[in-house]
Protein backbone atom coordinates (compact mmCIF):
# COMPACT_ATOMS: atom_id res chain seq x y z
CA UNK A 1 0.00 0.00 0.00
CA UNK A 2 3.05 2.74 0.80
CA UNK A 3 4.78 1.43 -2.21
CA UNK A 4 1.32 2.04 -4.64
CA UNK A 5 1.43 5.41 -3.16
CA UNK A 6 5.46 6.47 -4.02
CA UNK A 7 6.65 5.76 -1.03
CA UNK A 8 9.67 4.15 -0.10
CA UNK A 9 9.60 0.50 2.31
CA UNK A 10 12.69 -0.47 3.98
CA UNK A 11 12.01 -3.86 5.43
CA UNK A 12 13.78 -3.75 9.31
CA UNK A 13 15.19 -7.03 8.64
CA UNK A 14 18.03 -4.93 6.06
CA UNK A 15 18.49 -2.85 8.89
CA UNK A 16 18.22 -4.76 11.89
CA UNK A 17 18.12 -8.99 12.71
CA UNK A 18 14.55 -9.96 13.43
CA UNK A 19 13.69 -10.61 17.00
CA UNK A 20 15.83 -7.50 17.77
CA UNK A 21 14.83 -5.07 20.87
CA UNK A 22 12.21 -2.71 20.28
CA UNK A 23 15.04 0.04 21.30
CA UNK A 24 17.26 -1.42 18.47
CA UNK A 25 14.74 -1.10 15.85
CA UNK A 26 13.31 2.67 17.58
CA UNK A 27 16.96 3.50 17.20
CA UNK A 28 17.20 2.05 13.43
CA UNK A 29 14.58 4.08 11.83
CA UNK A 30 15.32 7.28 13.74
CA UNK A 31 19.35 6.92 12.43
CA UNK A 32 17.61 6.34 8.95
CA UNK A 33 14.90 9.09 9.55
CA UNK A 34 11.94 6.67 8.24
CA UNK A 35 8.58 6.31 9.45
CA UNK A 36 8.65 3.23 11.68
CA UNK A 37 5.54 1.10 10.46
CA UNK A 38 4.39 -1.38 13.88
CA UNK A 39 1.88 -3.92 14.77
CA UNK A 40 3.98 -4.72 17.92
CA UNK A 41 1.39 -3.53 21.19
CA UNK A 42 4.75 -2.56 22.44
CA UNK A 43 5.65 0.39 20.32
CA UNK A 44 3.10 2.83 21.46
CA UNK A 45 4.64 1.95 25.11
CA UNK A 46 8.16 2.37 23.83
CA UNK A 47 6.93 6.20 21.96
CA UNK A 48 5.26 7.09 25.03
CA UNK A 49 8.22 6.28 27.81
CA UNK A 50 10.89 7.42 25.37
CA UNK A 51 9.49 9.59 22.39
CA UNK A 52 6.78 11.55 23.50
CA UNK A 53 8.95 13.41 27.09
CA UNK A 54 12.20 12.12 26.26
CA UNK A 55 15.13 13.04 24.12
CA UNK A 56 16.18 9.80 23.39
CA UNK A 57 13.20 9.21 20.49
CA UNK A 58 12.20 12.61 20.38
CA UNK A 59 12.58 12.72 16.72
CA UNK A 60 10.99 8.90 16.26
CA UNK A 61 8.42 8.96 13.35
CA UNK A 62 5.54 6.21 13.98
CA UNK A 63 2.45 4.66 12.52
CA UNK A 64 1.14 2.25 14.99
CA UNK A 65 -1.45 -0.49 14.32
CA UNK A 66 -3.60 -1.02 17.11
CA UNK A 67 -5.86 -2.93 15.17
CA UNK A 68 -6.02 -6.72 14.03
CA UNK A 69 -2.79 -7.54 11.86
CA UNK A 70 -5.44 -8.90 9.18
CA UNK A 71 -7.18 -5.68 8.90
CA UNK A 72 -3.90 -3.57 8.71
CA UNK A 73 -3.89 -3.12 4.88
CA UNK A 74 -8.09 -1.90 4.42
CA UNK A 75 -6.76 0.06 7.84
CA UNK A 76 -4.23 1.86 5.72
CA UNK A 77 -5.71 2.20 2.80
CA UNK A 78 -8.40 4.37 4.90
CA UNK A 79 -5.59 6.39 6.33
CA UNK A 80 -3.46 6.91 3.90
CA UNK A 81 -4.87 10.82 3.27
CA UNK A 82 -4.85 11.12 6.90
CA UNK A 83 -1.12 9.90 7.15
CA UNK A 84 0.10 11.86 4.13
CA UNK A 85 -1.58 14.86 5.74
CA UNK A 86 -0.15 14.79 9.23
CA UNK A 87 3.29 14.10 7.72
CA UNK A 88 2.86 17.14 5.67
CA UNK A 89 2.37 19.16 9.11
CA UNK A 90 4.54 17.38 10.76
CA UNK A 91 7.49 18.91 8.36
CA UNK A 92 6.66 22.26 9.04
CA UNK A 93 7.05 22.18 12.59
CA UNK A 94 11.11 22.76 13.89
CA UNK A 95 10.57 19.55 16.16
CA UNK A 96 9.39 17.13 13.14
CA UNK A 97 7.90 14.03 14.59
CA UNK A 98 5.00 11.79 12.89
CA UNK A 99 3.18 9.85 15.22
CA UNK A 100 -0.07 8.51 14.03
CA UNK A 101 -1.96 5.55 15.53
CA UNK A 102 -4.90 3.56 13.19
CA UNK A 103 -7.20 1.32 15.33
CA UNK A 104 -9.55 -1.01 14.14
CA UNK A 105 -12.16 2.18 14.04
CA UNK A 106 -10.29 4.99 15.05
CA UNK A 107 -7.56 7.70 13.71
CA UNK A 108 -5.22 9.44 15.84
CA UNK A 109 -2.61 11.71 15.35
CA UNK A 110 -0.16 12.76 18.69
CA UNK A 111 1.53 16.05 17.81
Amino acid sequence: MFESHGHEIIPFEDVVKRGSLDVLVCTAAQANEAILVAFDGDMKQIAKRHGMSHDRFSRLNLIKFSCPEPMGHKRIEFAMSFVEHEWKVSEAKAARRLYVEIGKQFLKSYR
